[in-house]
């Protein structure tokens, strides 16, 4: 009997792109050996569809599906593009405000719909091509499907404690490696828009796999391991490994390419 063909989740940076944005040959020749061998392989990531369509031409990816903004945006391929099939939002008013009232160096961007993103004084180590820098008190005009703060003040176990001790409700968050938040609707991240995708392509629980390396990643490793396999890459923090099936090499050593070589 020959081995059912896999949903493949991959989160971005940190699991198929190293540091540096680059990807390796060795990941490269394992996607393209693994979606040749008909998995459907598919990325699932914070980030927004404008950074992640790069990705998708790096990869050689053209999958059915694709996961931005932790779940509240998903794409679906329409001809030779992509069109926005799925949109969560969420009124960022009440979280920001919370926010800015307790941390005194915050820099913030939201995202909206359409992609549209706006974002305030500071936040210079993102890609802002196209984004429209206003005051603070312009990003609570409307819904938005993202909201990433960051604190340059907070090391990331600092940041960590704060953002406990603010007592975020109503909203589903996740944060970096560095001293950053990144805020989704109630109920929704990569496991949810997972779960969508599955259900959408017919494919059982038990051809699931998801990899991945950050916080944002802990429930969709959950979900995927539950019936099928949830891994984590090497460099994950403990509370990502303890919600995966198992762990693989790290980033710089090419993790995902063992699970993709696997399947």
């Amino acid at each position: 009997m020959t081995a059912a063909l896999k949903l493949v989740a991959l989160d971005v940076d940190g699991t198929v792109l190293h540091e540096d944005g680059d990807v390796s040959p060795a990941v490269l020749n394992a996607v393209k050996a693994a979606s040749d061998a008909g998995h459907r392989l598919m990325l699932a990531t914070g980030r927004s569809w404008e950074s992640t369509e790069p990705v998708m031409a790096q990869l050689g990816l053209a999958s059915d599906y694709v996961v931005c903004a932790n779940g509240a945006l998903i794409m679906k391929r329409d001809g030779d593009g992509y069109v926005r099939h799925h949109v969560e939002t969420f009124d960022p008013t009440e979280v920001l405000t919370l926010i800015h009232a307790n941390l005194d160096d915050g820099r913030y961007m939201v995202e909206y719909p359409d992609g549209f993103r706006r974002y305030t004084e500071g936040m210079t180590d993102w890609n802002l091509e196209g984004a429209e820098k206003v005051p603070f008190e312009e990003l609570l005009e409307k819904p938005v499907t993202r909201v990433v703060v960051v604190s340059p003040g907070h090391d990331e176990q600092e940041f960590l404690q704060a953002v406990e001790d603010m007592g975020l409700h109503k909203v589903t968050y996740a944060i970096g490696w560095t001293a950053w938040l990144d805020i989704a609707p109630f109920g929704v991240n990569k496991s949810t828009a997972l779960e969508h995708v599955r259900s959408w392509l017919g494919v059982a629980p038990t051809d699931v796999v998801a990899v991945g390396d950050g916080r944002n990643d802990i429930e969709m490793l959950r979900l995927a391991g539950r019936e099928g396999r949830g891994v984590a890459m090497g460099q994950a923090p403990d509370v990502v490994k303890d919600a995966a099936t198992e762990v693989v090499a790290d980033v710089t050593n090419d993790g995902v390419v063992s699970v993709l070589r696997s399947l």
